[in-house]
């Protein structure tokens, strides 16, 4: 079976960036599942899976801008410490919901504490990164109709519903 919209496909990948440093993989773990035509994945991703079958291994080279853009230091931000007073022992890499007027809630990383000041970064963790997928298909299978429906994988290395 190729891959087609409302397939459900399963995959091991290893990501990596323009250097060659390693960012992600699911080596060892269950193969990562999603619906394809749904934008579950990167839709450089999903597009060149397109049509691939199982057993079939594919190097996809995604430039940063396709995607999670190029850094915007404007999303930097240095603020006083007594704007985190809600949260006890803040640490360099904690990961904090935002709100802000042009975007509404986003994720921020900590990235510094200086004395009494923060730098908040707003910036996903991979932007202005290329990225680099090897990719091997394990299975593809068509989707149930509460896939459909949900507009996700279910099971195994997808979405778990409790």
């Amino acid at each position: 079976m190729n891959i087609s919209e409302q397939c459900v496909v399963s995959f091991h990948y290893t990501l990596t960036d323009g250097s060659g440093n390693l960012l992600e993989t699911s080596a060892g773990e269950e193969p990562l599942a999603y619906l394809h035509g749904a934008g579950n994945i990167m839709p450089a991703l999903e597009k060149a899976l397109l049509g691939k079958t199982v057993g079939d291994k594919l190097n996809v080279n995604i430039p940063a801008a396709e995607a999670y853009g190029f850094r915007d230091e404007s999303m930097v931000q240095e603020l006083p410490s007594n704007m985190f007073q809600d949260i006890e022992n803040i640490e360099v890499g904690m990961q904090l919901d935002a709100m802000t007027n042009e975007h509404g809630t986003q994720i921020v990383t900590v990235t510094k504490i200086d004395g009494d000041m923060v730098v908040i970064d707003g910036n996903h963790a991979l932007a202005g990164l290329d990225l680099i997928f090897d990719v091997e298909v394990t299975e593809v299978r068509s989707a149930t109709q509460a896939e459909k429906d949900h507009g996700h994988a279910h099971g195994a290395g997808g979405h778990h519903h409790h």
